[in-house]
């Protein structure tokens, strides 16, 4: 195990610190602080039962109140609150806590500050992970000093990750809107903005908000750091004049005279050809489009070609981001659960230049799918339809003119209906278009269990 190298920081010495939301940043914040000298008490909503680090914070000394939270818990003169990303700000406690000044921060904000590695932070609507995975493993290419690592909103605990990581190493950090409205003073070297839609507008109210909460990530740079911005879209582009860093642009569909682009399906950094798109080991428009990211952040930092195209002709993809499955019977399965929204299904459809029979379906936000229509008509040969959207989905289908279209009750049974939709051929794609929660927990359990049922069809295993 490597050694932990932590920052030693004055900053939490005798503060009074409320963690809200345990799960893994909260847990790790509660954690941290202690080690950095601070008085800590976590508060969550969920039981003592539902939550098992409870008993290891408590044998550290570290207090927790769990179940329906106090409503005099801010009376106990607390200098500053860590806040899990998805508590939203009109939560009665949080909301409090603005009433009364207190200082709000993320776990992202403690980890920039107890770290003298590099940060390369990278947020966007979509394609987050995918570009956070591709940064990271070129950065390892034909590293002579240090490691990259990937942490934050992939799933790995920035503060742990800071603790171990040295002056010579680079932090590549996905960051949601939820975690940058906690930063203060994160300052990545390299931010990079793969793209904005109008997600989370239940948590921000509006786009504006949201638009201004990713911006947050280049809020401190300087001269001396860069933007890395995709130039596909007109906002976006206006989007870079808040940056004071250097802007280095990437696009898949307009004509740029800097920075990575896509022009007649080879990609070019600064006019030097890099490689040609259809070497890109994962499928789909979008993932071209996270490649041109990551090629524009490695390069900024010095990486070569051949790092570049070791990684992007090999890289297979993200588990639940377009992730190939398996193949069996001429049928390829694709399971891209992470699509929680309309543009995700859209770029995903896009991808694929054989026959799609789809599946999707899932939680009703009040939107329809008709912006759907072009993909559906152009890519779906026949859908099955799942969860509370199901309807919705098929109106937008036979608007479409797909004929073949089935609603079953959950996923167990969209499987094989799909399957049996199928010809030898034909990609058999999960893209809800659609949050999971009116039947799962999370897109990662809908995802894996796509996979379990795909595997009980067919009688074989994922592929790694």
């Amino acid at each position: 195990m490597r050694e932990l190298t932590m920052k030693s920081i004055d900053d939490y010495k005798n503060k009074k610190v409320l963690v809200l939301g345990a799960g893994k940043s909260g847990t790790h914040a509660a954690e941290t602080m202690q080690e950095l000298g601070a008085t800590v008490t976590l508060s969550d909503s969920k039981p003592a039962s539902e939550l098992p680090e409870v008993k290891e914070l408590n044998d550290r000394g570290i207090e927790t109140l769990t179940g329906e939270q106090p409503a005099d818990i801010l009376d106990r003169g607390f200098d500053l609150m860590v806040k899990n990303p998805g508590i939203p700000y009109d939560n009665p406690v949080v909301n409090s806590a603005v009433n009364h000044h207190l200082p709000i921060i993320t776990e992202v904000e403690l980890a920039a500050q107890i770290t003298d590695a590099e940060i390369v932070g990278v947020t966007g609507s979509n394609g987050k992970t995918t570009t956070v995975t591709m940064i990271t493993k070129i950065l390892n290419e034909e590293r002579q000093k240090g490691q990259a690592y990937a942490a934050g909103n992939i799933g790995i605990s920035a503060t742990e990750t800071a603790k171990k990581a040295t002056a010579d190493d680079t932090i590549v950090m996905e960051l949601s809107s939820f975690m940058l409205l906690g930063i203060k003073n994160l300052h990545p070297h390299v931010a990079v903005l793969t793209n904005i839609f109008s997600n989370h507008l239940d948590y921000h109210k509006t786009r504006e908000n949201y638009v201004n909460a990713k911006m947050r990530i280049t809020m401190n740079q300087t001269p001396e750091d860069f933007f890395v911005v995709n130039f596909d879209s007109d906002e976006w582009r206006q989007l870079s004049h808040r940056s004071q860093a250097k802007v280095v642009p990437f696009a898949r569909t307009s004509e740029i005279d800097h920075g990575a682009y896509e022009k007649n399906g080879k990609l070019y950094y600064n006019d030097e050809f890099i490689m040609n798109a259809d070497d890109i080991k994962v499928p789909g428009k979008q993932n071209v489009e996270n490649a041109l990211a990551a090629i524009a952040t490695a390069k900024v930092l010095g990486k070569s070609n051949l790092a570049i195209t070791n990684v992007l002709e090999t890289f297979t993809g993200v588990r639940h981001r377009c992730q190939f499955v398996l193949e069996a019977n001429g049928r390829r399965f694709y399971n891209d659960s992470k699509a929680t929204d309309i543009e995700a299904t859209q770029m995903a459809l896009e991808g694929f230049d054989k026959p799609v029979v789809l599946l999707a379906g899932g939680l009703d936000r009040g939107y329809t799918f008709d912006k759907l229509i072009p993909q559906f008509k152009e890519h779906v040969k026949a859908a099955v339809l799942f969860g509370e959207t199901a309807d919705l989905l098929e109106d937008s289908l036979q608007k479409a003119g797909v004929e073949h279209i089935q609603k079953v009750d959950n996923l167990d049974e969209a499987v094989p209906a799909a399957y049996a939709d199928s010809d030898e051929g034909d990609i058999v794609l999960l893209s809800p278009a659609n949050a999971s929660w009116d039947q799962f927990k999370t897109f990662e359990q809908r995802g894996d269990q796509f996979i379990k049922d795909v595997e009980k069809l067919t009688h074989k295993q994922e592929e790694h």
